[in-house]
């Protein structure tokens, strides 16, 4: 049988799916092994980890040490409030991009292109471009060291209007007729129609921006001066102290930050998969 040039198509499929899977191993081994590494030096005891050669494994294990970064840190206090911006900047930026998508997909008014390409050229904005004058602002407002001055700056999201506008466009025009002979609104219509169908984009920029915003670092750090305000990546600066024997708190205390999120990404991972990967699959 004569082969149509692809080195891969004369083997097996016994063959292949084993060279795949061996090919996934190592991929997951080389992004396993940081995590693994910085668990090892969460527990070990600094000096003794180092006089070892940092092995692969833990020595001198101090399994109290997430205890000790908990109650030191106070990282009760800064995850609940974490919690609490996270939740603000996510269903607002859900709520701003949704509407503002929903009008630049179906809606007709004046410079509808100009305002669509200023709005996405923002996206080429790092946040450093626009510090000062928010920092200016949120001063002027009074709002230093309070809920409204951590999450008013991240209300609405460009990146959020431009994924959702291009989900909305690509609902089926006969979804969009049948829902006008059958008297639908524009309202009835976005909850009706066009956020079922987008399910999985909305859902995948719903988890992107909680992790924006749990990860955020630069803007608590310059909207916030006493410490009972502090989320909780700013917190961390403060639990990870200089003192080299030291050391495994501030990981320790990394870890458990990191906990909420990876559990989130693990149960809707899923999720994001479909939402990445919807445009990729139209046509």
């Amino acid at each position: 049988m004569a082969s149509d040039g692809h080195p891969s198509r004369g083997l097996p499929r016994s063959i292949r799916n084993a060279g795949w899977y061996l090919l996934l191993s190592v991929l997951s081994v080389a992004v396993l092994y940081p995590v693994w590494m910085t668990i090892v030096r969460a527990l070990s005891e600094p000096f003794v980890y180092i006089n070892e050669g940092q092995p692969f494994l833990p020595v001198a294990i101090d399994w109290g040490v997430f205890n000790t970064a908990w109650a030191e840190g106070v990282m009760g206090r800064s995850m609940l409030l974490t919690l609490g911006v996270t939740a603000i900047i996510t269903i607002a930026q859900l709520v701003t991009s949704m509407l503002a998508a929903y009008a630049f997909a179906y809606l007709r008014f004046p410079f509808k292109t100009v305002l669509f390409v200023l709005l996405i050229a923002t996206l080429l904005l790092p946040i450093e471009v626009t510090l000062i004058a928010n920092i200016r602002t949120i001063r002027e407002l009074d709002w230093l060291n309070s809920i409204q001055g951590l999450s008013a700056p991240f209300l609405a999201s460009a990146f959020g209007i431009f994924l959702l506008r291009q989900g909305f466009m690509g609902v089926p025009s006969e979804l969009r007729d049948a829902a006008r002979l059958d008297g639908f609104g524009h309202i009835a219509f976005l909850r009706k129609v066009a956020l079922p169908v987008n399910r999985p984009i909305v859902g995948s920029f719903v988890l992107i921006t909680a992790l924006g915003a749990w990860n955020n670092y630069l803007w608590p750090r310059a909207a916030v001066t006493e410490q009972r305000w502090e989320t909780i990546q700013v917190a961390l600066r403060s639990i990870s102290v200089s003192r080299p024997e030291r050391f495994n708190v501030g990981v320790a205390a990394a870890i458990i930050a990191s906990v909420p999120i990876l559990v989130l990404l693990i149960v809707f991972q899923k999720q994001i998969i479909r939402g990445l990967t919807a445009g990729a699959v139209k046509g």
